[in-house]
């Protein structure tokens, strides 16, 4: 903690360009380490990947995508998804957790795509967050991924990592959103968020981050948080690393 505390002192009074152009650098370390970097729900086209980040509140990428198959086989069109049995749907999303609440969120946000759309996936972020159950997360994964417009999702992984990296020292999920945006080229807002969600879920943990196995360890100024030590943090890495991808040994004290 000693450390972490004098590296987020090394860094105060940062300027706002020195922040930007740390932030940049950080941002192309990570993509280094994980240039693969993806949306991890599996669609086919932007009601599945609608659907699929509505179901994953609460619950991971994994268990969404081994009930969305079931799901989408039985219901592949709005229209379907809309008129199917209550009972049912929940049968098939009870693994998900809170499944009553999502079937509702489903069978309503099924009936707006229908009624309001036509049963198509609207491609802008006013109408998608007029959708029951859409935020601004929900739209910009839809709306990065399933239609190519740049967006920062900005979900627990995503908040937590840039506070961290000191990118921000927002909370408010919309606030971040516009801090962050600000720092980088729009064109890179979609993978930004992925690789930080990446992060997120395979060095950075919320409990004990594997501070000495982070790519970005030399411009964070939370180092330290975590294990630092080199073969303790590898231990601590979940997923995989990117192929050839080198650990850097972080060096003691303030980074700078």
């Amino acid at each position: 903690m000693a450390s972490s505390l004098a590296s987020f002192a090394a860094y105060a009074g940062e300027s706002p360009i020195a922040r930007t152009r740390r932030a940049r650098r950080g941002y192309r370390l990570l993509l280094e380490r994980y240039p693969y970097a993806h949306c991890e729900l599996d669609f086919r086209n932007p009601l599945e990947l609608l659907v699929a980040t509505v179901l994953s509140a609460q619950t991971t990428d994994v268990m969404v995508n081994s009930v969305t198959p079931r799901l989408f086989g039985r219901w592949p069109t709005a229209a379907d998804l809309a008129g199917a049995d209550r009972a049912e749907m929940e049968d098939v999303l009870r693994p998900t957790g809170f499944f009553r609440a999502k079937t509702e969120s489903v069978l309503r946000l099924s009936a707006d795509l229908v009624t309001r759309f036509g049963g198509e996936v609207p491609r802008r972020m006013a109408d998608l967050v007029s959708l029951h159950g859409v935020g601004r997360k929900t739209a910009n994964v839809v709306l990065g991924n399933a239609f190519g417009v740049p967006g920062l999702t900005v979900d627990t992984h995503f908040g937590r990592i840039v506070r961290r990296l000191g990118w921000t020292e927002q909370s408010d999920p919309v606030k971040v959103e516009t801090e962050i945006a600000a720092l980088f080229p729009r064109k890179d807002w979609t993978m930004l968020s992925h690789v930080l969600i990446f992060h997120g879920r395979r060095t950075c943990h919320a409990r004990k981050p594997a501070c000495g196995a982070c790519p970005v360890a030399r411009v964070c100024p939370s180092f330290g948080e975590g294990e630092v030590d080199r073969d303790k943090a590898l231990r601590l890495l979940a997923y995989e690393l990117a192929p050839g991808a080198e650990l850097p040994v972080p060096p003691p004290g303030p980074l700078r």
